[in-house]
Order: structure tokens, then C-alpha cells, then sequence
């Protein structure tokens, strides 16, 4: 019977090649559609329209309009074959070929460089600027804000999700289940903004903008310890309003699962035996409950690094969520696709830790 080591290795071999199929259907989607031909003509035409404007301010309008309209076309042309849409002949390259290519250059993580100043903007760096640089940049900001504070959550959760299931119908319970349904019913944006208004622009505690947590991270080695206690003031108040909007959902969720378990019969019987509540809990509570709560964990952590777009927008913090939303209004196509082809791996990736660490709390995983 194939052991543990073939059942991860066949699970790594189906994720791999669904990464493989998941890009090369959104590189389809985007070229075969024409949608991808869509945002390259109408980026393509405002380019060429700053161009223009640029040459008609530096000559002060003094342009002959058949001037303007070659050079209107001549630019139309470069950018064309900047963006692929021709080749250097000028003769328009196909779909299929532009899908195959876009696909390739996914999968090997070449992402070209965006043009575009919203999103360079971000780092803060200036257009051409590589995506990969600008993701490899953002991404850590979101670590130490969106994950770090997930870890916050999850890690009170554990502690004190188990023990409200044990006082079920205690007062501790009925105010756990009334502060999850009120988080739940309260945005997070909305509370960015409440938190901003009070402690930023009221009591002048914080900054009303984050954008500022550039400097002293750019600069980090320079002053470790002035730099740690300024990127701490900076990162408090998106921390602060995202554990108190998480948590209720995080204690209630675990105050669920074990729940759900502590009312086994078997969990009836270590009580009736009169074993101490550690030992129930730490055996025959939380090892049953162990691969529910490992998935919802893992993936929670992995959908962080994708970053909050609108609270990240509020807090203005450049992050990986600002830089979605500079990509999408901008319509920087070559940066959405770097950011959903590193979305889809960390969540496969998550997907394949996950295997591993059903093997080691699961036996029925290895049997199988």
C-alpha cells in the first residue's frame, strides 16, 4: 500500500498542473476574448494623447496639425508594439499566439514592467518599473499589517474560542455570540474611518495617512530601533481596527467547531470518568478538532497576502490591496495578472501545507 510520501507527492503533482491549467485558462480568457486587446487600445490611446499634449505644451501650440497626426500615429505604432498588439513589421500578431506568450511569461514570473504612475506610484518608484520589484516591495507591507494581525486573531482565538465552548450558555458565552454578531455587521472600512476621525484627526494620536511608513521601511537598517517604534505607530491603528472587526468571527467560529465536539459521547465519558478538563481538552477536544481548524488557519493566512483593498485604500497604505486598486483603475492589465498569478500560487501553495499537515494529525489520511 503507497504511503504518506506518494499520497503528498501525487497531491503536489495535481496542484502543479492545476496552477499550470489555471493560468493558461486566464491567459485564454484575456486574449481570446479580446478583453486584453480592450485595455491595451484604450491604455495605447491615452498614452499617445499625453504624448501629443506634452509636444503641443513644449512648442506652445505652434504645431502643424499634419505634424500632429504623423506623430500621432508613429506613437500609436510604438506603443502597438510595446504592448504586443504588433510585431516590428507591423503586421498584427494573433490571438492565440499573444495567449501562449502571456501564459509562458506567467509561469516563469516574467512579468514585464508597468507604465503606469498610480500603480509605480506605490513603491514609490518611477515609470517603466518592474512589477515583479513593485510586488516584491508591497508584499512584506501587507505581511505586517494584514497577516500579522490575522495571527493576532488566530492565536486568541485558539486560546479562548475552546474554553467559551466548554461555559456554553454562560454569561462569557452570550457575550462572545453578541460581540461576533456585531463585528460581523460592522465594515471594516467603516470603522477605519471612525478610528481615523477620532484618533487621528481629534485626538492627534495617530497619522490620518500611512502612506508616510515608506521612509522608515525603505530605510529600516539605517535606525532598526527609531524606524521599529515608527513603523509601529504607523501599523497600530490598521492592526487595531482589524483585530477588533476579525476576532468575533474567529472565537466564534472555533466556540462552533469545538462545540460541536465537546457534545461527543466519548467527551461525556472523559468527563464521567472524571479526568482532569486539560487532558479532555488537549485529547479528545482539540486533536478532533485540529484539521478544521488547520484549514480554516491556513487559508485565511494565505488570503491575506492578497491585501485589503478598501481598508488599505482608507488607511492609505500601500500595500498589496492599494495596489490592486491602482491597477484596476488604471487598467494596467500586466500587473492585475502578476497579482492574480501570485494569488493562485500562495493559495495552492497553502493547499499542499495543508496535505502535509493532514498526513501528520490525521491517521485515517495515511491509511487512505
Amino acid at each position: 500500500m503507497p504511503g504518506a510520501g506518494y499520497y503528498i507527492a501525487r497531491r503536489g503533482v495535481v496542484l502543479l498542473v492545476s496552477y499550470v491549467a489555471i493560468i493558461i485558462i486566464i491567459a485564454a480568457i484575456l486574449e481570446l476574448s479580446g478583453y486584453a486587446t480592450q485595455i491595451y487600445q484604450a491604455v495605447i490611446n491615452e498614452l499617445v494623447r499625453a504624448d501629443v499634449d506634452a509636444l503641443v505644451k513644449a512648442r506652445q501650440g505652434q504645431v502643424d496639425p499634419a505634424y500632429i497626426q504623423e506623430y500621432r500615429q508613429n506613437r500609436t505604432i510604438e506603443y502597438m508594439k510595446q504592448y504586443g498588439l504588433i510585431d516590428e513589421n507591423g503586421n498584427p500578431v494573433p490571438s492565440y499566439v499573444r495567449m501562449w506568450k502571456l501564459a509562458f511569461n506567467a509561469l516563469t514570473f516574467n512579468f514585464g514592467k508597468t507604465k503606469e504612475d498610480l500603480v509605480a506610484m506605490v513603491v514609490p518608484t518611477m515609470p517603466p518599473a518592474s512589477i515583479t520589484y513593485i510586488i516584491s516591495v508591497v508584499l512584506p507591507r501587507t505581511i505586517i499589517v494584514v497577516t500579522v494581525g490575522e495571527l493576532i486573531v488566530v492565536a486568541i482565538a485558539l486560546l479562548v474560542g475552546p474554553r467559551i465552548a466548554y461555559r456554553h450558555g454562560t454569561f462569557l458565552d452570550r457575550v462572545v455570540v453578541a460581540y461576533a454578531a456585531l463585528t460581523s455587521a460592522i465594515p471594516l472600512w467603516w470603522l477605519a474611518m471612525l478610528f481615523i476621525r477620532v484618533f487621528g484627526y481629534q485626538l492627534g494620536w495617530f497619522p490620518t495617512s500611512l502612506r508616510g511608513v515608506t521612509t522608515p521601511l525603505n530605510n529600516f537598517w539605517s535606525n532598526p530601533a527609531q524606524n521599529f517604534v515608527t513603523i509601529l505607530w504607523y501599523i497600530t491603528p490598521p492592526l487595531t481596527v482589524f483585530t477588533i472587526i476579525s476576532l468575533g468571527g474567529w472565537l466564534y467560529g472555533v466556540r462552533a467547531m469545538v462545540l460541536r465536539i465537546v457534545r461527543e459521547d466519548y467527551v461525556m465519558v472523559a468527563k464521567a470518568k472524571g479526568l482532569p478538563e486539560r487532558d479532555i481538552t488537549r485529547k479528545y477536544v482539540m486533536r478532533p478538532s485540529l484539521a478544521p481548524i488547520l484549514t480554516n488557519v491556513i487559508l485565511a493566512l494565505a488570503g491575506t497576502l492578497g491585501g485589503m483593498i478598501i481598508t488599505e485604500s482608507v488607511f492609505d497604505w500601500p500595500g498589496m490591496g492599494t495596489l490592486y486598486y491602482a491597477a484596476i483603475t488604471t487598467g494596467d492589465a500586466e500587473t492585475i495578472v502578476a497579482l492574480f498569478v501570485i494569488y493562485v500560487g500562495v493559495y495552492l501553495i497553502a493547499r499542499f501545507i495543508l496535505e502535509i499537515l493532514y498526513v501528520l494529525v490525521d491517521p485515517r489520511v495515511r491509511v487512505r
